[in-house]
């Protein structure tokens, strides 16, 4: 069996059996599709279920030298060790040859964040008069509340909103679904914004269903988001470089400051992996050595 028949058969595993998006897809596709290059330039064919742990090394070594960042070599790597798992899955190979591979060690940034009272300047300073004012800040509200990604905002429905328990449900990557809590002032805005301007609004065939529309009625878009939180920002004087995102990882890390629960705050944010929320850990013992330098007598 050839490197496409492979690499056809593992995309049908992503996509049907492992639900993920067709972003991901690609990308994990993209990856094997690296390698493959790679090992078609050899002197002679490897086959993948022919592919020794050296040869692998020998790529990743290749990808250092064409001085990829260490993300980058990372999540190549994450790619290929998804591909042999699957190749053991079906019994195509006896032994997992990435099996003991290491991605390179990064540098992972913390993600950038607003305090509690730059979030509060910035409400506050949101023209609640108008009627994109009175969306923008219903908007706001639910991303620092929800801690949701910019695509499941613009996709959230009026019939996946439980505002009388006080949950919204949200479809996240690879269409998976959750349960998210919706505080009290998110709720408060968005329903003032449902019920003041939404429903006073041309509403464009499809797009019925959707919580947050454009002045043409269509449901905005990932880009008209990224304006509004800019235009948000400026009119607070924050001079961060703020994006949706920011109000995410702002959700987490005041979680985590004032106590929540790691595997709570895991649910709530989407996360597959506890590690992908355990970087929200080192933001809370930046703000603990903060607080032991600012009131320790010793500090």
């Amino acid at each position: 069996m050839n490197w496409q028949i492979y690499i056809k058969n593992f995309k049908n595993y992503l996509q049907l059996e492992r639900g993920m998006s067709d972003n991901s897809v690609e990308a994990y596709v993209r990856d094997i599709e690296k390698l493959h290059n790679y090992v078609s330039r050899l002197e002679r064919v490897v086959e993948p279920e022919k592919m020794t742990e050296h040869t692998l090394r020998d790529f990743l070594q290749y990808l250092n030298d064409l001085e990829l960042v260490p993300n980058s070599q990372a999540r190549i790597l994450s790619g290929i060790k998804a591909f042999y798992q699957f190749l053991a899955l079906e019994n195509l190979i006896n032994t997992d040859p990435t099996e003991q591979l290491d991605a390179p060690k990064t540098n992972r940034k913390l993600p950038d964040t607003l305090s509690f009272p730059e979030i509060e300047l910035l409400l506050e300073n949101i023209d609640v008069s108008t009627p994109e004012g009175t969306r923008n800040r219903a908007i706001i509200e639910v991303l620092y509340s929800c801690g949701l990604r910019v695509s499941e905002l613009v996709n959230l429905q009026q019939t996946n909103c439980y505002f009388d328990i006080g949950f919204v449900r949200v479809f996240g990557k690879g269409s998976k679904v959750r349960l998210v809590p919706i505080g009290r002032d998110a709720i408060k805005y968005t329903k003032i914004y449902l019920e003041n301007v939404r429903n006073f609004g041309v509403i464009e065939e499809g797009h019925e269903d959707y919580i947050f529309l454009n002045r043409r009625g269509r449901k905005l878009t990932r880009v008209m988001i990224f304006m509004i939180i800019k235009d948000a920002a400026a009119r607070a004087g924050i001079t961060k470089n703020i994006s949706p995102h920011t109000f995410r990882h702002s959700f987490a890390t005041h979680l985590i400051e004032g106590g929540a629960d790691l595997r709570a705050v895991q649910e709530m944010l989407g996360h597959e992996s506890i590690t992908t929320t355990e970087i929200y850990t080192h933001l809370d013992r930046s703000f603990l050595l903060q607080t032991l330098q600012q009131f320790h007598p010793r500090g």
